[in-house]
């Protein structure tokens, strides 16, 4: 099992790109299932999470190909109506083929989903989305059984906002008869992205970037390519990365309007921002400040940062608090930071951090992908060598997140397990 061997250096200077999102990314790859012939997907990273779902989409019939960041799937020949356990329990986006599969094919079997240990994640809001379309769901051991002769437009309100949900629900209303209004739907860029794609193959819904969305059904779709969104949380992990440096670096290849939350809470911390058109340069605080966060839907701030930011509060001035209301359960890497002596303790989901003079190397553990970029974060900070395993986390959503941070001045090795 591969693992991190860091050594520190705080003097992180120069250019560091922004890969394509994954987050985005996956959803696409399914909605390619809608429409028939060779869709080709652009600025598309090399991570482990884009090869699990490649190979689900083969499985369902699908023939994809990959290189240099460009991405083909030829979805002529789909017809395999099922997404197996083996590989829908490694990640939750799996549950994406679901909509996809029951608008094209009337009928899916979808294992219940895996991914990363950060909490319960039900996914009872897609159901409830697809039986208001109009589809027969049964539960059977541990598989979705849907079916359909044919899907409804519907409203559809969602108890909660759910990326997740909205997004499936988006995939399945784009070929049903008539029209279908999505209310309390996310707004995360990533949505965006995944409207832009449906749009561009020929569906029409309205509403982006709102939380009410009409989606009026078409009768087919067809391939297309498309650039897709830089990655917003590989982003703000490259600029908590540079907020910890004593030297200005520059984030290239991002987009600050997907960042709004972040942004203003590095600026609290007492960091300077310049903001070009696709590129932020970071001046880090010659003293880090507290100040406090709370996770919440976007535009609000992330909890896929969170983790990281713990970290940038563990080395501020006072005491700082870090409640997260998405996953209240997501602070496994509390103890590991707490093994590079923070000093951060537990109140429910709620963490409060006093701020030390410094980290110090050890050896510690990644439990889910942002824990465990934020441990390498840590590991650039703390003093002494610092060894991060089971990174194979960290590859799931960074693409060679070493030679990155390597390139503007890290000290971090990768040893084969």
């Amino acid at each position: 099992m591969d693992k991190f061997i860091i050594e520190p250096n705080r003097n992180l200077s120069g250019d560091i790109h922004v890969s394509g999102a994954k987050n985005a990314i996956l959803p696409a790859m399914a909605a390619c299932l809608l429409a028939p012939g060779k869709s080709i997907l652009h600025n598309v990273p090399d991570l482990i999470d884009l090869k699990t779902m490649a190979h689900l989409l083969r499985v369902i019939g699908a023939r994809i190909e990959y290189e240099n960041g460009i991405m083909s799937i030829d979805s002529k020949d789909v017809c395999y109506p099922e997404a197996p356990y083996e590989l829908v329990s490694k990640m939750r986006a799996s549950i994406y083929v679901l909509g996809p599969l029951l608008a094209r094919l009337g009928k899916a079997r979808v294992s219940f989903p895996g991914g990363c240990a950060i909490g319960t994640r039900p996914v009872d809001l897609h159901l409830k989305a697809m039986e208001a379309l109009g589809a027969k769901i049964n539960i059977d051991h541990g598989y979705i059984n849907a079916q359909t002769e044919g899907l409804t437009g519907a409203d559809i309100h969602f108890e909660k906002s759910s990326v997740g949900a909205t997004i499936n629900a988006l995939m399945a209303a784009v070929l049903a008869h008539g029209t279908t209004n999505l209310y309390n739907a996310a707004m995360e860029p990533e949505v965006d992205s995944t409207i832009d794609i449906l749009n561009k193959m020929g569906a029409k819904i309205s509403g982006k970037s709102t939380t009410t969305l009409c989606i009026k059904g078409v009768d087919d779709l067809f391939p297309v390519q498309m650039d897709m969104i830089p990655d917003r949380i590989e982003a703000g992990t490259f600029l908590i990365a540079a907020a910890l440096s004593t030297q200005p670096v520059r984030v290239c290849n991002c987009t600050a309007d997907h960042l709004t939350a972040l942004l203003d809470k590095l600026r609290e911390s007492g960091c300077e921002l310049e903001i070009e058109s696709n590129k932020i340069r970071l001046y880090p605080a010659k003293r880090i400040k507290t100040t406090n966060i709370l996770t919440l839907p976007y535009p609000g701030f992330p909890t896929d940062l969170q983790a990281q930011f713990t970290v940038l509060m563990s080395l501020a001035d006072g005491i700082s608090y870090v409640e997260d209301t998405i996953f209240p359960d997501r602070f496994m890497h509390v103890a590991e930071l707490n093994r590079l002596q923070a000093d951060i303790t537990m109140q429910r989901n709620i963490a409060c951090i006093k701020g030390v003079k410094k980290l110090n190397g050890a050896e510690v553990m990644a439990t889910d992908l942002r824990a465990s970029a934020a441990l390498v974060l840590a590991g650039m900070v703390a003093e002494g060598s610092t060894t991060v395993s089971r990174i194979y986390h960290i590859d799931r959503g960074y693409d060679k997140i070493e030679q990155k941070l390597n390139s503007i001045g890290a000290k971090i090795r990768r040893e084969k397990g």
